[in-house]
């Protein structure tokens, strides 16, 4: 399946398409018109202010947006596609255009009447599908409402996008703006030097980051000088733990009470805290949402009660489905804790727990104490086998620390089985574009 040229083209996928008839194998030759509702449109493009209107004009039709990295490989395209069952696959700038084109005209506040379908970054297996399905209409307005309320996004909103928008969080915040009539800047791929010129000239109100993004800026800021940041009155940030000294030179730059942290999935969202809060309890990511309640299974995973517009399903996986959800509340597999007043702490992924001797050890909790000493600028604690331990807990730091200084801090502010065995001094973590590490690069990790 190859396009000529970097437009869309049919899919011409086989398998049989539920929402027409399981008798429907045919394929989408014709104009793009005939796109009907709840077919679903893998968008294999850079994120670009079209690209967000073309999503909006999907969603507004009943259309389902599948918005994919376009660096992916010919393999893992393959693989994804097949999942997802496109009925239309959309190429590059020029194919976002041709299609746009052809879509009926969505005003700003046209009601969409879903969510993307956004794949999974699952560390094993193919990615899955997140589907909400087609939603009523009271419905769809509630999925707007609760953002538009929980971020206060207004008509003079400037929404500032660093992260790609086929991402779900920054792809989120865009169309929240957009719905509530602001103005989205796409200044293109991350760059400290274009997003710096544009807090300059566009003045930004919001803006969506991981914290890779505020380590470059603040490193590039301290060399050309912090930008006039007085605009601002959101900014979020999510996708990976925040260390703690980049957490509080957030919270010092910009306007008092603008900065916040938000834990959730592609799945969905569990919480919200505002800077200030994880101030007086360093370490956590806040308490749940409005219209959620968390509790902790004796496993220690964390569940979501979520409101019906928020459900969701795996597409074409009804097992993986079940095991996420029990009742009205569904679970991701991460581990946390509840303090008294509500607010929750992450203890890391199941998959990445280390059990070393018999105990178990969370990275994240090590991560973050790690991360306290003044020599560490990033750290990422994981496990490999060993043949005494089981396994053997190990650290990847970037900074000035020496292992033997690291060892030594370890020693005094972590029980026996946390303190890392291993120690790797790398010039970089390898993460996501979204900030997660990838633990299977690590040194010594499992490929």
């Amino acid at each position: 399946m190859v396009a000529a040229t970097p437009t869309w083209y049919a899919a011409g996928w086989p398998p049989p398409r539920p929402d027409r008839g399981a008798g429907d194998r045919s394929v989408e030759t014709g104009p793009v018109t005939s796109l009907a509702t709840g077919d679903r449109v893998a968008l294999l493009a850079p994120g670009t202010h079209d690209y967000l209107v073309l999503v909006h004009a999907l969603l507004a039709r009943g259309i389902f947006p599948v918005p994919l990295d376009p660096r992916l490989t010919a393999g893992e395209r393959e693989r994804i596609l097949a999942s997802v069952e496109p009925h239309l696959v959309v190429e590059g700038e020029a194919g976002v255009a041709a299609l746009l084109a052809e879509q009926p005209t969505a005003p700003p506040d046209a009601l969409p009447l879903g969510r993307p379908i956004h794949v999974t970054s699952g560390t094993t297996g193919t990615p899955k599908g997140v589907y909400s399905g087609l939603l009523p209409e009271p419905h769809a307005r509630a999925l707007v409402a609760e953002e538009r309320d929980l971020w206060g996004f207004a008509p003079d909103d400037v929404n500032l996008v660093l992260s790609p928008l086929y991402h779900s969080a920054p792809l989120r915040f865009a169309l929240g703006t957009r719905l509530a009539g602001g103005r989205v800047v796409v200044p293109g791929p991350f760059d400290v030097v274009a997003v710096t010129r544009a807090i300059a000239t566009e003045r930004p109100t919001t803006m969506f980051c991981v914290p890779t993004h505020l380590q470059r800026l603040f490193a590039h800021w301290d060399e050309v000088g912090v930008p006039d940041l007085s605009s601002f009155r959101l900014v979020a940030h999510a996708g990976a733990p925040c260390p703690a000294p980049v957490k509080r030179r957030l919270v010092e730059l910009f306007p008092p009470g603008s900065t916040w942290e938000f834990y959730g999935s592609t799945e969905g969202q569990f919480t919200a805290c505002r800077s200030e809060e994880w101030l007086e309890r360093p370490g956590t990511v806040g308490r749940a949402r409005p219209g959620r309640e968390l509790r902790i299974a004796d496993d220690g995973t964390i569940w979501c009660r979520v409101p019906e517009h928020a459900r969701f399903t795996y597409w074409g996986d009804p097992a993986k489905t079940a095991a996420a959800w029990r009742g009205d509340s569904f679970t991701v597999g991460d581990l946390g804790r509840l303090d008294d007043d509500g607010y929750l702490h992450l203890e890391g992924r199941r998959e990445d727990l280390v059990i070393s001797g018999g105990v178990n050890v969370y990275p994240l909790e090590v991560e973050q104490v790690l991360g306290e000493h003044p020599g560490v600028t990033d750290v990422a604690v994981y496990g490999v086998d060993d043949p005494a331990w089981g396994q053997r807990v190990c650290a990847a730091v970037v900074g000035s620390a020496t292992a033997e200084e690291l060892a030594a801090y370890a020693g005094r502010h972590l029980a026996p089985p946390k303190r890392p065995k291993t120690w790797h001094l790398v010039d970089v973590l390898p993460r996501t574009l979204t900030g997660k590490v990838r633990r299977q690069e690590l040194p010594g990790a499992t490929p």
